[in-house]
């Protein structure tokens, strides 16, 4: 996911284990984070990793966070002023420039509503279920 209003780039459990990384793998950040639902996460640490689009390499700096997201990695504001990318959240493209062309990544309308119907099951799998007044 692509989060143009934020400033931290997030990689989540199952991208970090996807990626066989381990926690000497990992430098030390110590400042914690307060996820899109208000909740505080403490970090399992910070890595360096190149990401690659098209022929464009940009090295960036994740938090690894130990929270649920229907995504496996955020990435934000470092990111795109790195790629020297524009991002439109209505049309679901990132465009940047490369080899003197502006070239697009474009994303999916069904994998957004995928990830939101996730995140709205997850949530509702969390919350306490209200008393009910039945038998009184």
């Amino acid at each position: 996911m692509v989060d143009q209003g934020s400033r931290t780039e997030i990689m989540y459990p199952d991208l970090y284990k996807g990626l066989k990384l381990k926690p000497e793998d990992l430098t030390s950040y110590n400042s914690p984070l307060v996820g899109f639902n208000g909740n505080v996460v403490i970090p399992r640490g910070q890595i360096r990793l190149p990401v690659q689009v098209g022929s464009e390499v940009v090295g960036v700096d994740f938090i690894v966070a130990d929270a649920y997201s229907p995504y496996t990695a955020i990435l934000a504001r470092p990111w795109l002023h790195a790629m020297g990318a524009v991002s439109s959240t209505l049309h679901l493209k990132v465009k940047y420039p490369s080899g003197g062309q502006v070239k697009e990544l474009v994303g999916s309308q069904y994998m957004t509503r995928q990830c939101l119907v996730s995140t709205i099951k997850h949530q509702a799998k969390d919350e306490p279920s209200a008393p009910t007044d039945k038998g009184l």
